[in-house]
């Protein structure tokens, strides 16, 4: 069974997580992986599916904060002028980001055959960490048929963490990274509402974690290594929320990442993006005027705090989850929850 941050007593903020404590507790989100690890690759693609339906036609709000802009992720300038999604997300290495995008469009433009004809064309969002050191990212091993895989392969229920898709090849402060996933529970006029996480924790240096108790663990052989890797956080919820608000929501992300010692390396690509499931834009809307519930301004600081306490618990639950790795040209990686084992 794969461990989990709160299997050994530590827990982020004080909001209470959902049934499951994942995005997927977010109704109709789904997540796929698809791992590719022999030889000296570990590597994958990691599918997010806002909804199950036509994205293109029944597009949803979001927001995106580029935290810090070391990064190569495709869709996110489109993404930050309309404040929409239009595409399953994709995560990747960072020379699988065209693969990812050739995926989606090919995707997109089997169900909806007016792309570049009657309509406009297609915004993939793919988002991409470099997972260099555990993986030989030159070989470009990943295909078209991998991102499929991944889409094809996405389902509700608990999301699997760790070393796993996108997350395969990936390290967080020198432990092993990955795939994590995190959610809070809100109550907004008297309705519930849900926030989840899902991050690719691929950044942080060696010594610097901070542990919700106060811990600083340091793994074993750690060098002196500048910061030079990256994180992706995609944040869900079923709250209404215009854009901007999104883009608010998704900048709290960062909070999360200082908690545990991040600072954001100048080598870095920390990239927040934000959705939410409510109130679908229909692509076809006839109408001058489209109808749009919001989150009263004044209420969105527990959205806030969500956003943070989920951003890093969904980071620790990745390095928790992921044994002990080793990849390329023999390079390895620890896992923080024998870190954690040992400490008891």
């Amino acid at each position: 069974m794969t461990r989990r941050l709160r299997d050994f007593g530590l827990i982020c903020g004080v909001l209470e997580p959902g049934p499951l404590n994942a995005i997927t507790d977010v109704p109709g989100v789904v997540v796929g992986h698809c791992t590719l690890s022999e030889g000296d690759l570990r590597t994958g693609f990691t599918a997010i599916l806002p909804h199950r339906g036509n994205l293109f036609r029944r597009k949803l709000r979001a927001g995106c904060e580029v935290i810090n802009g070391f990064g190569k992720s495709a869709g996110l300038m489109q993404l930050a002028e309309l404040g929409q999604i239009e595409t399953p997300l994709l995560l990747t290495n960072t020379l699988s980001v065209g693969t990812g995008f050739e995926a989606l469009v090919s995707r997109a433009l089997a169900a909806n055959p007016d792309i570049g004809r009657e309509t406009g064309t297609v915004n993939p969002l793919v988002l991409e960490c470099n997972d260099g050191f555990l993986s030989d990212i030159r070989a470009r091993a990943l295909t078209q048929d991998h991102a499929f895989a991944a889409l094809d392969a996405a389902v509700g229920g608990p999301v699997a963490e760790g070393a796993i898709g996108a997350g395969t090849g990936m390290s967080a402060f020198g432990f092993k990274g990955g795939i994590g996933s995190a959610s809070r529970c809100l109550r907004l006029d008297g309705q519930d509402f849900t926030l989840g996480a899902l991050v690719l924790a691929n950044f942080g240096v060696a010594g610097d974690l901070v542990l919700p108790d106060g811990r600083k663990p340091l793994p074993p052989d750690a060098g002196t290594v500048a910061e030079r890797g990256s994180v992706i956080i995609v944040l869900a919820t079923d709250v209404p929320l215009e854009s901007r608000q999104l883009t608010r929501v998704a900048r709290r992300a960062g909070a999360g990442l200082a908690r545990l010692g991040a600072f954001w390396g100048n080598g870095s690509g920390d990239i927040a993006l934000a959705f939410s499931t409510a109130d679908p834009i229909d692509h076809d809307e006839p109408g001058d005027l489209a109808p749009l519930r919001v989150l009263n301004e004044n209420r969105i600081d527990n959205l806030f705090r969500a956003a943070a306490d989920a951003t890093q618990e969904a980071v620790l639950n990745a390095m928790v989850a992921a044994p002990a790795l080793t990849g390329r040209d023999g390079h390895r990686r620890p896992s923080l929850a024998d870190w954690l084992m040992d400490a008891r």
